[in-house]
């Protein structure tokens, strides 16, 4: 998995610093667009005051080619701009995508839901199209709006005096639009993070739901959530909308004020006719951003609060270290007093476990429900980090590997196994993007599933569906297994491996934790069936988050078999 880098730049000032270039070229576009929009304004003034006076068909045909060369230039440079908003839009999101793609998969180890761990590429999305919409066109319109106060300011400073009342309106509207849009915005994200969470629970859940009936209680609670997202969003949007109308109605009225105070101007000779139509012109170019900013406002919101939950989320992956590649581990896996808390709480689920396991060895694990068996599988994996002692491969710490080179020495088999959506190739090999087809095949022979996988339609390019819902439960752990088991890593965790498999299955299981045990590796086996002790040397028992027994299989099982009976039936079976 990729980490952060540790040049104190995170992958948002990365992606922003490497626009820098366009941006300012952008700037530079907006500003020429800006300057050739007083083109209607010019020309009306020379067709005002000098044409009309004049009677000049040949200024008058002059002007008009000048004006329409102008137009076009302008046109054709607004096309290139929000073409390069679409294209910076892209890039930004292209030279993101891997980062906010390792926040997703950070997001389950840290205890988030399915929808949680979603939402920064929502947020990703929403920077994205916020750039490459209309939005940033009016922000860069903005800073010249002077230019055009200015002009008017020219024509007379009366004139200019009004324009200059009718900009703070607009930008105290836009103020506001700001202040009471804010809070219905931030609720309707918390309502729409909410009710996709419901909506994914609802997803997973969809067999129970049918079979036993409570699919409508299930709708019904989603519609309440939505309802709450809706009611914010509407709340936003009338905000928003109420205060674009206001200010579409005040430039209306400020062009009629400027025409009326123009035509008062000219009556007493202060100004010429033109003057009049080139004021109000001008006025409405000039308030035309804010207007924009406004009805953009609300994407704006979303976007600036997207890119500030994506920046607080890619602060906090772990900053990428130089480590120097340590060679395969071959020879033991140690635990030194570990202790591991449930991701985003504070409940402690292992105290102080210490073991030692030597390459040839295969121990399982043994204990009743919750007793931190699988909590112990991940802390060996790496999945959940300890808080407190360390977990070591040949003496080296977990967290002194390098992320990949790590993953290729362990396999492992969660207890809710899942598959990609894929071919079954594709999910052995780990999406290899060039796999070895001889060590797909081997470690399908190792798990004995390669003969099943002929009998499916496509074989081994037989695709499994979201999730593996094309394969049966035992067909998804045996495919599993032989992911576990590609390549041959040292360590091999399994956690409740044989609860879904028949008779061949667990013959299978049998015989792939004999053939890590036969090639020098190590295996670490969570059992709940007494079968998965079959090819084990050594047994650990973990009651209450503790480590109470471990050694060699026959003397724990020995002082297993002295309890009571309802006692070894809760930890053997």
């Amino acid at each position: 998995m990729r980490e952060m880098s540790n040049d104190g730049a995170g992958p948002l000032g990365v992606a922003w610093s490497g626009l820098r270039s366009s941006l300012v070229a952008l700037c530079l576009i907006s500003g020429v667009i800006n300057i050739l929009a007083l083109t209607g304004s010019l020309y009306m003034l020379q067709v005002y005051d000098r044409v009309l006076s004049s009677h000049s068909i040949a200024t008058l045909v002059a002007l008009s080619a000048i004006a329409f060369l102008m137009y076009t230039f302008q046109g054709v440079l607004d096309v290139l701009r929000s073409q390069a908003c679409g294209r910076a839009a892209a890039i930004f999101d292209r030279r993101i995508a891997g980062a906010v793609q390792c926040v997703v998969l950070r997001q389950p180890l840290l205890g988030r839901s399915r929808a949680e761990a979603q939402r920064p590429i929502r947020d990703a999305d929403n920077i994205r199209t916020f750039l490459a919409g209309g939005g940033p066109a009016a922000f860069l319109d903005l800073p010249w709006m002077p230019l055009y106060l200015t002009f008017v300011m020219l024509l007379h400073p009366a004139l200019g005096a009004l324009c200059l009342g009718g900009m703070a309106m607009i930008v105290t509207l836009t103020w506001l639009t700001e202040k009471l849009s804010k809070p219905h915005i931030e609720t309707a994200g918390r309502a729409d993070a909410l009710r996709r969470a419901i909506a994914d629970a609802n997803a997973r859940n969809a067999e129970p739901m049918q079979a036993m009936g409570f699919g409508g209680r299930a709708v019904i609670r989603f519609e309440r959530a939505n309802q709450g997202f809706l009611a914010a969003q509407t709340a936003a949007g009338d905000v928003v909308g109420t205060l674009g109308g206001i200010s579409k109605v005040s430039r209306f009225i400020l062009q009629s004020a400027i025409l009326g105070l123009g035509a008062y101007l000219t009556l007493r000779g202060e100004v010429t006719a033109g003057a009049i139509i080139a004021a109000s012109i001008t006025t409405s170019r000039a308030l035309a951003p804010v207007e924009q900013v406004i009805a953009h406002w609300r994407g704006f919101l979303g976007a600036r609060q997207s890119y500030d939950r994506l920046d607080t989320a890619l602060a906090a992956m772990p900053k990428a270290e130089r480590m120097v590649a340590l060679p395969p581990p071959q020879r033991r896996l140690t635990l030194e007093n570990v202790s591991v808390v449930v991701p985003g709480t504070q409940r402690v689920v292992l105290h102080a476990i210490g073991l030692e396991l030597k390459a040839g060895q295969a121990v399982a694990v043994i204990g009743p429900s919750a007793a931190g068996k699988s909590s112990l599988a991940r802390a060996m994996t790496g999945v959940w980090p300890a808080v407190r002692g360390a977990i070591r491969l040949d003496g080296a710490e977990l967290s002194r590997w390098r992320p990949d080179d790590l993953g290729r020495h362990i396999g492992y088999v969660p207890q809710d196994v899942s598959l990609f959506d894929g071919t079954i190739a594709e999910n052995i090999c780990r999406l290899e993007e060039e796999p070895d087809s001889e060590a797909v095949i081997a470690a399908a022979r190792a798990a004995n599933v390669h003969d099943m996988i002929l009998t499916m339609p496509d074989g081994y390019e037989t695709r499994v569906g979201p999730d593996g819902g094309a394969l049966s439960a035992g067909q998804r752990q045996r495919i599993a297994l032989a992911r576990a088991l590609y390549r041959d890593p040292f360590l091999v965790v399994l956690d409740e491996p044989n609860s879904n498999l028949d008779a061949e299955g667990e013959a299978a299981l049998t015989s792939a934790i004999n053939a890590i045990r036969s090639r020098e590796g190590i295996a670490v086996v969570i059992a709940h069936r007494p079968s998965a002790l079959a090819a084990v040397d050594q047994v650990a028992m973990i009651n209450g988050g503790q480590l109470t027994a471990f050694g060699p299989a026959d003397e724990v099982l020995k002082k297993v078999l002295r309890q009571p009976i309802r006692a070894v039936a809760q930890t053997v079976t």
